[in-house]
């Protein structure tokens, strides 16, 4: 299936097609995913997975919130202080940050400095344990991929966050852009008046700024949203 495509360069943008399967209309979830809304679950309907970064800021004071001592390029890019209240409030209640040492964290758990290598056999069942308490029906996967090897997001509901540009009319990958990328997504996404609940909606927000293409899943890989660099 072709990509759905926003052209920023020509000052149009091709109108977003549904997709998606059926929607329960009583839960909002579709009836063919196993991932149903768990009644415990804390987050909006998108949950945002995170990679750590490996500049930190120092704890000399003792732990911090994990969002505060993360300082690498996609914290930069997410610039988690300038949020409104409300968008630290869904910052909150749909970001899970996937930690070498600590496993999987909310934005607010509090954190030391500290310089470790991702055990993905041990950490797999804290990150489990973690997630259990969270939706399913959408996840925006910004890790990197030795963190998703910790934890496998099912595919069906998953968008991956990409970095593209264009040469010679054929979009190439750019991993040097793909932390800053994956910030900026994140941030649009918790600064939307909307709460995504579809990829097609996550397509439809991050389109608005940046342009885009949406792929859905295919052999075994999840839906991709390529952010094309200007």
């Amino acid at each position: 299936m072709e990509p759905l495509w926003s052209n920023r360069y020509k000052g149009n943008r091709t109108p977003v097609r549904k997709l998606a399967p059926p929607t329960d209309i009583t839960s909002g979830v579709s009836p063919f995913s196993p991932f149903r809304t768990a009644s415990n679950a804390q987050n909006d309907p998108v949950l945002i997975l995170l990679p750590p970064s490996e500049g930190k800021n120092q704890t000399p004071k003792g732990p911090q919130p994990a969002i505060a001592v993360y300082s690498g390029v996609l914290y930069k890019a997410l610039d988690y202080p300038t949020l409104s209240a409300s968008a630290k409030a869904r910052c909150e209640k749909s970001v899970v940050i996937i930690s070498a040492k600590y496993g999987a964290l909310s934005p607010s758990d509090r954190i030391e400095f500290y310089k470790e290598k991702i055990n993905s056999a041990a950490m797999r069942p804290i990150v489990e344990k973690k997630l259990a308490g969270y939706k399913l029906d959408l996840i925006v996967d910004c890790r990197s991929s030795t963190y998703q090897a910790v934890w496998n997001a099912p595919e069906d509901v998953t968008v991956a966050i990409r970095a593209s540009t264009v040469v010679d009319g054929e979009r190439k990958v750019i991993t040097h852009m793909s932390k800053k990328t994956r910030g900026e997504v994140t941030r649009a996404l918790l600064v939307s008046r909307s709460i995504p609940k579809t990829p097609e909606d996550i397509y439809a927000i991050v389109s608005e700024k940046y342009p885009c293409a949406l792929t859905p899943p295919k052999d075994g890989d999840p839906w991709v949203l390529e952010v094309i660099a200007v």
